[in-house]
């Protein structure tokens, strides 16, 4: 009953009062929700140092708290010219001014140049970008099905992957990498990639059968610890393939685009493959990727067979161009080459001086891995205490991916800190030991 006055009854306004204050939570609490999540706003699918860098300049990075870092990094092998390159900077900027992006499909000139540079520098005849490493490797297993099919046998659809390899993270490429840990939670792997021991042709050999489509491997196993595939190895996969018509794929998403002082790694050993990805050092820190490919390989791709929305646009071909004009100089690639020797030479001197940290020096060029005896992590550690940022890889191995553009007085800069790295290890060693046991 309401009042004398008209006004709701006590208990009627005490109701009315409580429904107006959980309405009035209820809407703040599910307004606010997200402010109390427990994930952050960026998935956490790296585990990030705590770091940020507002600039770069060739081999060295600034944080926004004012340190400065020689990056022997390089975005895991990618930023090939290094930080803020004069060139890429004035080439991007002006590409920016004018169209950035157009579809596939209307003709886009800087994606022919650059198509058509690589063309001339390698073993390919046609190019076709997309816009990672990973999206390559797809592609790359897509040509190699696709001519197997057209050619008549369209029973050949596996391909043969190496343990130890590292071919990126969608579906299908997990599956090609094949570590358990990479594939755990994802459900069943995609079929038709077998696996067999890297370097072991006897292995690769016995893997072959009516269905085989392609052998697919990298030249140098970059996630797995910097393992080389021997130049006869590599000869002896090529004859292979020509023997069993299989064809030869290969991976150079991180060991190519001059990172071993050619400008693709398969070139030491005198082969050639029938198709092959390309991508981190190509847009010089901008997204993009390659699947390079024989004519006979090549041809089968034909309209609608595969496309891409963002592959080949004008900005990241820009970069690619900007890239293959620092790259193809004359005397830039010897420069790589006289820079690793020189690497070469201070590393092995430093593995020789601190045994208890480091086991041994592998790798080729600027693609370098130093074994480490205690947990790589903390080498990693020490390593960016001492100002020095370097990635870490499988069996313990720490990797030394610096620009391509890196000076020699840099790469001396790099071992010394790596030296203060050491005796930040040591001290800690020794303070341990020093801990009196409970």
């Amino acid at each position: 009953m309401p009042g004398a006055n008209g006004s709701p009854a006590p208990n009627q306004a005490a109701g009315l009062f409580c429904f107006a204050l959980f309405s009035f939570f209820d809407d703040h609490l599910t307004r606010n929700t997200k402010n109390y999540s427990m994930i952050p706003a960026l998935t956490p699918t790296y585990n990030r140092a705590p770091l940020a860098f507002e600039r770069g300049e060739g081999a060295w990075l600034y944080t926004t708290d004012g340190r400065r870092f020689l990056d022997f990094a390089a975005g895991i092998a990618t930023c090939s010219i290094g930080h803020a390159h004069p060139h890429m900077v004035k080439e991007l900027t002006e590409q920016v001014g004018r169209v950035m992006h157009v579809s596939n499909l209307f003709q886009i000139p800087q994606a022919t140049r650059l198509a058509e540079r690589l063309v001339a520098n390698s073993f390919a005849d046609s190019v076709f970008f997309c816009n990672s490493g990973a999206e390559a490797n797809e592609g790359m297993v897509k040509f190699a099905r696709r001519a197997q099919a057209m050619s008549g046998h369209p029973e050949r659809t596996d391909i043969i992957c190496m343990d130890g390899a590292f071919h990126g993270r969608t579906l299908a490429m997990l599956s090609a990498t094949g570590n358990p840990k990479y594939l755990e939670g994802f459900g069943t792997p995609v079929p038709g990639f077998v696996h067999v021991p890297f370097n072991d042709i006897a292995a690769l050999k016995a893997a072959i059968t009516p269905q085989t489509a392609a052998i697919m491997l990298e030249p140098i196993q970059g996630e797995s610890g910097i393992k080389v595939a021997s130049p006869e190895y590599l000869k002896a996969v090529r004859a292979l393939c020509d023997e069993t018509g299989v064809l030869l794929a290969l991976d150079e998403v991180q060991c190519g685009v001059g990172r071993t002082g050619k400008l693709f790694a398969h070139e030491w050993a005198g082969i050639t493959p029938d198709v092959m990805s390309a991508a981190k050092g190509l847009g010089g820190g901008f997204p993009i990727g390659a699947v390079l490919a024989t004519e006979a390989v090549a041809k089968n791709m034909t309209a609608g067979t595969h496309g891409t929305t963002f592959g080949g646009n004008p900005l990241a071909c820009t970069a690619g161009n900007a890239v293959l004009d620092v790259l193809l100089a004359p005397g830039f690639l010897d420069q790589v080459c006289a820079r690793a020797t020189l690497l070469d030479g201070l590393l092995d001197e430093l593995v020789q001086s601190a045994p208890s940290i480091f086991a041994e020096r592998r790798g080729l060029g600027l693609l370098i891995g130093l074994r480490c005896v205690p947990p790589v992590g903390t080498v990693q550690a020490a390593a960016q205490e001492a100002d020095l940022l370097c990635v870490t890889a499988g069996d313990n191995v720490l990797r030394l991916v610096p620009p391509l553009t890196i000076s020699e007085d840099d790469c001396r800069e790099a071992v010394s800190r790596l030296k203060k790295a050491v005796q930040i290890l040591t001290n800690t060693q020794n303070n341990k030991t020093l801990e009196p046991t409970l």
